[in-house]
């Protein structure tokens, strides 16, 4: 019995040795077997970013394969919350898609996440700019790699507004006059969800009041008579038509013609007008609205559109780096990418796009037109603070509804934002 067992053992053996020696086209090659090092990695998106990246994952799996990637994904709902309640509870990925204001959120003294400029000698940081870099930092340690550019920015239905005998608006005025001519049909001239509205109105409130909502040491500039002209344009333009009312927001309205114009990201763009740009609508960027349309682009930021970053608690930094490195340098990801997420800020991306004739659309004519404005600022994470962007949406409807005076939820507004301040 000994004997039939040490048999088997030298003809496996032999049938192993086989295998690892032979190649493709019949070479001889050697082989080591390694056992894989699994990593996570979260993102969120829709049907389009879930295919290409997944794709992306496979194409890194096969240029290392001792490297096994765990991926997890989901809509944009819910994901927020999860990803805060994993980062508390210190079950976030190795390697995750985060969001802007997360940074502030989640690693205010930069130890929430990995120090990625460990790890360059896996993570080529040499083709982003330093300005680009500083957008990742907190305390000087580099959290995060941004990925390309974003802003909101004005979407125009350009078919629909001629429709209407209309140009395309220049003003906050133009506005209510294109809402005068379009609601007889329930046309809205402009729409947005709850951010792109509170980021609307603080431009109007910017430019009105003659401040920024922070200094530029961060602290608050604004006082509660300035966030009450947010509150007051909010009820006029819901009352005169010129935007429904955030809760009533759907995005699949545009698709139906009932919005002629957007308020949405850079790298929302393909996802709203899609739709439209196939049925033959020209969809244009339109100017970023000001009291004089001489001064267009004042009171509106930029920010990175996602950033990856690596978990403070990933037990294979070096992979995870490798993960992000391919993600935002490779010519695979770039070309499978394309500009769903914007421009990419890695120069090897875009040069690889470049060469393939990739740099075209909606999204690249409004990054374009965000590279273009003079007055664009560079984005603090606290004016994409949820807590005070809730608030402010409460007092809207407060104002609204003759709840409460236009004074009292401003002071409001302006307590919560004071402690979201502490």
């Amino acid at each position: 019995m000994k004997k039939l067992r040490r048999c088997i053992a030298v003809l496996l053996s032999s049938a192993l040795i086989s295998a690892s020696f032979t190649g493709c086209g019949g070479k001889k090659v050697v082989t080591e077997h390694h056992q894989q090092t699994q990593i996570s990695f979260s993102w969120w998106g829709n049907d389009t970013r879930n295919e290409y990246t997944l794709e992306a994952v496979r194409k890194f799996e096969e240029l290392h394969p001792d490297i096994k990637v765990e991926c997890s994904y989901s809509e944009w709902s819910g994901y927020e919350a999860r990803s805060h309640v994993r980062m508390v509870s210190n079950t976030e990925a190795d390697v995750m898609q985060i969001n802007f204001g997360w940074l502030s959120d989640h690693s205010p003294d930069g130890k929430g996440y990995y120090d990625l400029e460990k790890q360059t000698d896996v993570l080529d940081l040499s083709t982003f700019s330093d300005e680009y870099l500083e957008y990742g930092r907190m305390n000087g340690v580099l959290n995060a790699v941004p990925i390309a550019m974003n802003t909101e920015t004005i979407y125009i239905n350009q078919t629909l507004y001629e429709k209407y005998g209309l140009d395309a608006p220049k003003t906050w005025d133009d506005y209510f006059a294109a809402a005068k001519v379009m609601q007889k049909d329930g046309v809205y001239p402009m729409a947005g969800a709850q951010k792109s509205i509170w980021l609307f109105l603080l431009a109007y409130a910017e430019q009105k009041n003659g401040k920024t909502l922070l200094n530029d040491d961060g602290s608050l500039r604004f006082e509660a008579d300035d966030f009450e002209v947010m509150l007051e344009e909010y009820r006029e333009m819901v009352e005169a038509k010129v935007i429904p009312q955030v809760e009533y927001f759907v995005r699949t309205e545009i698709d139906s013609s009932k919005y002629a114009g957007a308020i949405a990201w850079v790298s929302d763009a393909a996802n709203y007008f899609s739709q439209r740009i196939e049925a033959g609508d020209n969809i244009v960027i339109g100017d970023y609205p000001n009291f004089d349309p001489e001064k267009s682009g004042e009171g509106w930021y930029a920010k990175p559109a996602q950033l990856y970053a690596v978990s403070k608690n990933t037990e294979q930094p070096r992979e995870a780096a490798m993960l992000v490195d391919f993600l935002v340098n490779s010519r695979e990801m770039a070309l499978l990418q394309g500009v769903e997420k914007g421009i990419p800020l890695s120069s090897d991306a875009k040069k690889y796009m470049d060469e393939e004739g990739m740099l075209e659309g909606i999204q690249y004519e409004a990054s374009q037109k965000m590279d273009a404005n003079d007055g664009m600022m560079s984005m603090d994470s606290f004016l994409e603070n949820a807590d005070v962007i809730d608030v402010f949406m409460a007092e809207c409807n407060e104002v609204l509804y003759d709840k409460a005076s236009p004074e009292t939820a401003a002071w409001k507004l302006y307590q919560a934002a004071k402690q979201a301040m502490e």
